[in-house]
């Protein structure tokens, strides 16, 4: 898993309308990169909706933010439209930002062992380095874990 002091992975993935985003082009502001194992769960709605409902203060502190999990472009869509999400979300299936972050790690469940996404946050300074990680997500109080650092 990134560290502090680790520079923001290079990577193009595919937000909720197909677009393309760019790692590179998102350097010069604060960025927020969180991890979310399946759109649409509980813990992943409250999180989400959590950073919306917090997104004009976290913007005006300079943060953009940008969501990623393994689920599909049309899920992330209904996702991000259902929860009016005002950031861009990743649709990332083949794992390729998810692995670059290093989130796809062996998890406990109900006594059963699986790999998926470990719900983790990191904070990126203008420079793209890594400045904050974020193991122990509180969904419903993520924005303020983020804006204490």
């Amino acid at each position: 898993m990134l560290k502090v002091g680790d520079s923001l992975p290079e990577f193009i993935g595919t937000n909720q309308n197909g677009e393309q985003i760019d790692s590179q082009k998102l350097k010069g502001k604060k960025l927020v990169v969180f991890f979310y194992p399946k759109a649409s769960t509980p813990g992943c709605t409250a999180e989400a909706c959590n950073l919306r409902d917090n997104y004009s203060v976290l913007k005006k502190k300079g943060f953009q933010l940008l969501g990623v999990s393994a689920d599909s472009v049309k899920r992330q869509k209904n996702f991000s439209d259902k929860n009016e999400l005002p950031f861009d979300v990743i649709a990332d299936e083949n794992h390729d930002v998810i692995d670059k972050f290093g989130v796809w790690q062996w998890k406990k469940f109900m006594g059963r062992e699986f790999m998926g996404i470990v719900r983790a946050t990191f904070v990126f300074d203008e420079n793209g380095i890594c400045i904050q990680v974020i193991e122990k997500v509180k969904t419903k109080d993520h924005a303020s874990q983020i804006l204490e650092n």
